[in-house]
């Protein structure tokens, strides 16, 4: 992306700043009116509303290791952290040097990914609808999306997207070395990276054989480097090549099951009075993103925008094919096809703005207490 910040730049950046003193003033009320303990006079930390869930993990990869010392050879502790990929933690435990509270670091590479996020999305989003309006829509559809607390908090979504987005961009202008790189960071982040890979590919194919040149073909290997380094690290350890698979079903059911078999367990979790109420509701929403996911994946493929439809259809099949749905709210923040679906909507009628607005902003809201407050996963 060039340096020079544009005045549509500089206005998405104020609105990304917005949303995050937003956050933070719900985070500050988050602390007072639902304390852990209900009867608790003072508020606490002011980032122990951050704190929460997937957080955890991070923090203990980062300061601890995948395999501390204390823990039985070939494990982690019980904990199944290997699921979780190390690009994230590395980089907390670089910025921890500087940055002496733990939460705080995790907090500040989220705002500053986020930031950059926000920026590329902005400019796919100009570069494939003419209108003006078009990135600054967008960005706005994702930041008061329900579940845009995650780009907030310590968690590695913000920093996926900071290094996928700008790759995506980068392959738009067949930048393909430079493509390549950032998807083989990111994909050092989140194991989305390889359908970001994937569909990177399919577009240089599609750019290939318009243009007749396939020289750039060996840059589209460099994204399996990391995850091939990460199964060689964990083999080391605990002799299982698909460790970070295998932690993955241990702690959260992601054992293979059939598209239909994952859509009944989640209904039947969602609405047979089965689970919690807090949870029952998560996954509702579970069911609602999966079908949310769907839509856009025959947007995709009536438009025929092969790429956006590889990414979006892979995503779906790893998250559609687990006993049952497990954030796939969270994983709408990496669907950036979505959001700037959602913005062409906005262009072309008016009035969908403002229901998305009335109908988003509450569920934010919901959702960023229900994380800040510890009731829910996400």
């Amino acid at each position: 992306m060039p340096y020079r910040l544009s005045a549509a730049d500089r206005e998405v950046l104020w609105l990304y700043l917005l949303t995050r003193i937003g956050i933070g003033a719900t985070a500050y009320c988050a602390r007072w009116l639902f304390p852990a303990d209900s009867k608790a006079r003072a508020a606490g930390s002011v980032l122990v509303p951050f704190e929460r869930w997937d957080w955890s993990h991070f923090l203990h990869i980062a300061r601890d290791g995948y395999f501390p010392e204390q823990a039985a050879p070939g494990h982690s502790g019980g904990d199944s952290r290997e699921a979780f990929f190390p690009g994230f933690p590395l980089l907390l435990r670089a910025v921890h040097t500087v940055v002496p509270s733990w939460t705080a670091a995790g907090l500040l590479i989220s705002f500053v990914a986020g930031a950059v996020a926000v920026l590329a999305l902005a400019r796919i989003a100009r570069l494939y609808l003419p209108h003006a309006e078009a990135g600054h829509r967008a960005v706005l559809f994702l930041l008061l999306s329900p579940c845009a607390i995650f780009l907030a908090a310590g968690y590695s979504e913000a920093l996926f997207l900071a290094l996928a987005l700008p790759a995506w961009l980068l392959a738009q202008r067949q930048h393909w070395p430079c493509a390549a790189l950032l998807t083989a960071l990111a994909t050092a982040v989140r194991v989305s990276g390889l359908f970001l890979a994937a569909a990177i590919a399919v577009q240089f194919v599609l750019s290939a054989r318009a243009h007749r040149n396939w020289r750039p073909l060996p840059w589209l290997a460099l994204p399996a480097v990391p995850l091939g380094l990460y199964t060689w690290y964990l083999h080391a350890h605990t002799g299982d090549w698909m460790a970070w698979k295998h932690a993955q079903e241990r702690g959260w059911y992601r054992n293979f099951h059939s598209p239909w078999e994952a859509w009944t367990n989640t209904w039947h979790a969602a609405f047979a009075h089965a689970q919690t109420t807090g949870y029952a509701f998560m996954f509702q929403a579970e069911l609602v993103a999966m079908l949310v996911g769907l839509v856009l994946l025959g947007l995709l493929i009536r438009r025929r925008r092969w790429a956006e439809a590889t990414y979006i259809g892979l995503n779906l099949w790893a998250l559609g094919t687990s006993y049952w749905y497990m954030s796939i709210p969270r994983a709408t923040l990496l669907w950036w096809p979505l959001w700037i679906a959602l913005a062409a909507w906005s262009l072309r009628a008016p009035r969908f703005k403002t229901v998305y607005l009335c109908l988003a902003a509450p569920l934010t809201t919901v959702f960023a207490l229900t994380f800040l407050s510890g009731r829910w996963a996400g």
